[in-house]
């Protein structure tokens, strides 16, 4: 008995020596993993893709771990940013607001990233350079055609437009107006105000960007605004059309309003052809956004969806080991797919992974327009593009012509940083 108890003891004793030095060696591996935070823009279905890659990160090494967190809201990420000590080391956003933040030191280069960007779209690339330094990497860009519902314009005996007259022949054709001039059915709405009127703007061989300088006075542009004011809000008045909108669902939602009917044609990016074919009983297609003239075919607007390092992040190294990651082309394009996006790699293009999404070359093909346009990198063009919107919905709801409220914004952007 005692030479049994005797052992049992030695047994626990070696036990809970290995116990504690196992817990030990736990510990310190746990201590050598670096932890950081991925705050992003995105949400719901494209927001749970993006957790996936994080997942897949995590689990490819031992080093780094990334925690994803979907937080939508762009002026708390400002705020994080300009902050001391900030609550993220790595975040996204759009390319038209890299030359702002750079010029205020708060984003951090990433010349030394070790990111070879000779695959990425040139167009991209100049988007997220800023005094000859590059502070983002594109992950994905985007432009801007024509979707429509091929039932209701089947219903009312319309073509696709290919022409400015025929679209405006089309849109007056699939608006609906009920006896108590109550609108029932819009044909032509939009996903963003702003987005829609500076493609307009292009479409009518306009720039509202000539020179590398704001000209919101360009008189080509100006007829684009007036385009969409003179055949969508005028005839039927903005207090109707403001009545109508109010009623909208969420955006991509099941009560979006394309999907439920409520628009016949509206401007919007690529990302719709991932969402799209899952709406059922929609039948719906994809054109090229009529112009003015012949030279002006496939006018649109180009954005660029980018990845960046606070200048306050605690763990820069770990963050841009991450961000290689998630340019890497296999994940870009598997990121891409999933959003619907099209892929900021070159390489990529043409990658038969993106042949399952309904209508998806007529974004591709845009990017090769020779009147695809961006805005520029200059630091003054996040306040440009915020007076620009101001401006259109002034005109929208009637309350200053076009020319007035564009040239207030020209008026204004004598005080833009530059």
């Amino acid at each position: 008995m005692k030479r049994t108890s005797t052992l049992d003891m030695a047994s626990l004793a070696t036990a809970t020596a290995l116990g504690v030095v196992m817990s030990f060696a736990a510990t310190m591996g746990a201590a050598a993993q670096t932890e950081i935070t991925f705050s992003y823009l995105w949400g719901g279905v494209e927001g749970e893709a993006l957790e996936q890659i994080i997942a897949d990160f995590n689990a490819s090494q031992s080093n780094i771990v990334v925690k994803g967190v979907s937080s939508p809201d762009t002026t708390k990420q400002l705020a994080s940013m300009s902050s001391t000590s900030g609550s993220f080391d790595i975040s996204d956003n759009f390319g038209s607001n890299v030359g702002a933040w750079a010029s205020k030191g708060i984003l951090h280069p990433l010349d030394d990233a070790g990111i070879d960007v000779a695959d990425f779209i040139p167009a991209s690339i100049d988007q997220v350079t800023y005094d000859g330094k590059l502070y983002s990497i594109p992950i994905a860009v985007h432009d801007y055609q024509l979707i429509y519902n091929k039932k209701l314009l089947d219903e009312a005996g319309v073509a696709v437009p290919a022409t400015m007259d025929e679209l405006a022949a089309a849109i007056k054709a699939l608006t609906k107006v009920d006896g108590s001039g109550n609108i029932t059915q819009l044909g032509l709405g939009y996903a963003w105000m702003p987005t829609t009127m500076t493609v307009l703007g292009y479409a009518f061989g306009g720039d509202w960007n000539g020179g590398g300088k704001p000209t919101p006075t360009d008189a080509n542009a100006i007829k684009g605004v007036n385009f969409y004011a003179d055949n969508v809000v005028r005839p039927y008045t903005s207090a109707a059309v403001n009545k109508f909108i109010a009623g909208f669902g969420p955006y991509m939602s099941p009560e979006d309003p394309f999907h439920t009917g409520k628009i016949a044609m509206v401007i919007d990016g690529e990302w719709r052809s991932a969402s799209l074919g899952k709406v059922e009983g929609l039948d719906w297609g994809v054109a090229q956004i009529p112009a003015a003239s012949p030279e002006l075919a496939n006018s649109t607007l180009v954005e660029v969806s980018t990845l960046f390092i606070p200048t306050n992040s605690q763990h820069k190294a770990e963050a841009a080991e991450f961000l290689k990651y998630l340019v890497s082309p296999p994940v870009m394009a598997k990121f891409s797919h999933a959003l619907g996006n099209l892929p900021a790699r070159t390489s990529l293009l043409g990658d038969p992974i993106y042949a399952d999404l309904p209508n998806y070359a007529a974004w591709l093909d845009a990017l090769k327009s020779p009147n695809a346009k961006s805005f520029s990198s200059a630091p003054y063009v996040t306040e440009y593009v915020t007076d620009l919107g101001s401006a259109f919905d002034a005109v929208v709801q009637g309350t200053q012509t076009a020319e007035d409220a564009l040239k207030g914004v020209a008026d204004r952007s004598a005080t833009y940083a530059q």
